[in-house]
């Protein structure tokens, strides 16, 4: 057997520990091996959830999306944990807390859907309701911003999407899913109903508030990255939240809106909220923003940041409009550590 590399993680609180891996074993599975539990969704370079920044040491990158990585991320030393084989040993810098990666393995539960309807925009709301525990509890918890694993139940097929609620003791789960033409999750929500049953497992993730900071948020979403966006506007609303908040929604057209009266409900609970709706290509006679959060942010940014406001930024959608949100606020001398983002692509 080849000669183990040594891996040293830095944290963002921090902290550092190490691990083995093998030339051909990626970092994100070594981690796994040993008990560890990286940020990760697909598992396949395709999502860019789990994204490190190679700090020392020379690393392999196998295959994976232009999207999810650019030729631009791997020269700052970016690099994607599932798709890393180290050539030497390691020092890997990573967007997490050390107690979420030392936290226990989640555990599968089965869960009942409640609702099941379309919101605009091929977007559907998917309500589940999980089943008591051994001990007769049916509460969720989990941290605003984490995302959960459903499986279907008859095909196996397992998807991962972000929790839009907040945590509760009635076990309740609520999705933002848009249909994908050739989907196979998409397949069985256009059949769904209220009653159909499936396995869930979670949660995962390391995309959460900053409880520290009392800046001001700004909260920046591409379609249904909305999803966990909406459940930190829902927990700041319920935890009476004083910062000045904004919300930036991008959206291709005008029909691709959905969640509206959601969205309505949050100016009820955080009053102060400011909420930009940015249609890259309008059809009709938009009056709003038009063009791509990107340059909506940095219109306003720029703005903020003569004025003395320094806001914490809160990026999830695709990773194109990620990417673009971080070199604004970047180009603008936002430093990094308020910065916090997470990217994702379609599931089929």
């Amino acid at each position: 057997m080849s000669k183990a590399f040594k891996v040293e993680l830095h944290t963002r609180d921090g902290q550092q520990l190490g691990f083995d891996c093998a030339p051909d074993e990626n970092v994100l599975a070594a981690a796994a091996r040993q008990g560890l539990s990286l940020p990760a969704m697909c598992r396949s370079g395709s999502c860019g959830v789990c994204r490190g920044h190679c700090q020392d040491g020379a690393i392999e990158l196998g295959p994976h999306s232009p999207e999810a990585l650019s030729e631009a991320d791997r020269q700052r030393g970016e690099t994607l944990l599932c798709s890393s084989y180290p050539r030497s040993d390691l020092v890997v810098a990573v967007d997490v807390d050390l107690a979420g990666i030392q936290a226990p393995p989640p555990v599968e539960r089965e869960a009942t859907v409640a609702v099941v309807e379309p919101v605009g925009g091929e977007v559907v709301n998917l309500v589940l309701l999980l089943s008591p525990d051994p001990n007769g509890d049916a509460s969720v918890s989990f941290e605003v911003g984490q995302y959960m694993e459903l499986t279907l139940p008859d095909s196996g097929v397992t998807r991962a999407y972000s929790i839009a609620n907040t945590p509760n003791w009635e076990g309740r789960l609520e999705f933002y899913i848009r249909l994908q033409p050739e989907g196979h999750f998409s397949h069985w929500l256009r059949q769904a109903k209220a009653g159909d049953h499936l396995k869930i497992r979670g949660p995962f993730g390391h995309f959460s508030l900053d409880e520290s900071s009392l800046a001001p948020r700004w909260f920046v979403a591409g379609g249904t990255g909305l999803a966990p966006i909406l459940a930190m506007l829902r927990w700041m609303g319920e935890m009476g939240a004083m910062q000045p908040t904004r919300l930036y929604l991008g959206l291709n057209r005008e029909s691709d809106r959905f969640a509206q009266a959601e969205l309505a409900g949050l100016q009820a609970i955080l009053p102060g909220l400011r909420q930009v709706l940015c249609v890259w290509h309008p059809q009709g006679e938009w009056q709003g923003f038009v063009g791509n959060p990107a340059e909506a942010l940095k219109r306003d940014l720029a703005e903020s940041l003569a004025a003395g406001k320094s806001p914490d930024i809160y990026l999830c959608g695709p990773p194109a409009m990620v990417a673009a949100c971080e070199a604004v606020a970047s180009a603008l001398g936002l430093p990094a550590a308020k910065i916090h983002s997470e990217r994702f692509l379609p599931s089929n």
